[in-house]
């Protein structure tokens, strides 16, 4: 079953902090954001390896939006 990490709120995504493949555990800080002027960590709601990235460092996210899918 896959599993959505989404943006928590609007900000530019600063970092990815792992890659396809790795494995993570629920709470383990996944990618970073800058919102209004404050870094907020991105967290990995579950236990899972990362499947696909789909948001790039630099771009600006919404909370809908998907960064990456665990599995």
């Amino acid at each position: 079953m896959s599993v959505s990490v989404n943006a928590p709120m609007v900000g530019k995504l600063v970092s990815i902090d792992v890659k396809v493949g790795d494995k993570v555990k629920q709470n383990d800080a996944v990618a970073t954001i800058e919102a209004m002027k404050m870094m907020v960590k991105i967290f990995a709601p579950g236990d899972g390896e990362v499947k696909d990235i789909k948001a790039t460092p630099g771009e600006v996210v919404n909370p809908d939006t998907v960064i990456m899918t665990l599995e």
